[in-house]
């Protein structure tokens, strides 16, 4: 079994943080979980996290924050 490590850009973060998921956003979670199950790494970039994040405060989208 090869475990591949996976950097995720700012696209995909949005995606799976977004709390009203689109069918897009449904995808992109299918993808990311079948990828975690099969035991593949997935890596956050600490600049998309932060860009990401920035964006979710500056349009009032807190639900997208995590806890």
């Amino acid at each position: 079994m090869v475990v591949r490590t996976i950097l995720l850009d700012t696209g995909p973060i949005g995606l799976v943080t977004n709390p009203k998921l689109s069918s897009q956003g449904i995808a992109c979670n299918q993808w990311l979980q079948s990828h975690l199950k099969s035991g593949n790494h997935i890596v956050v970039p600490e600049i998309a996290d932060y860009e990401v994040r920035r964006e979710l405060l500056r349009a009032n989208k807190k639900k997208g924050l995590p806890a």
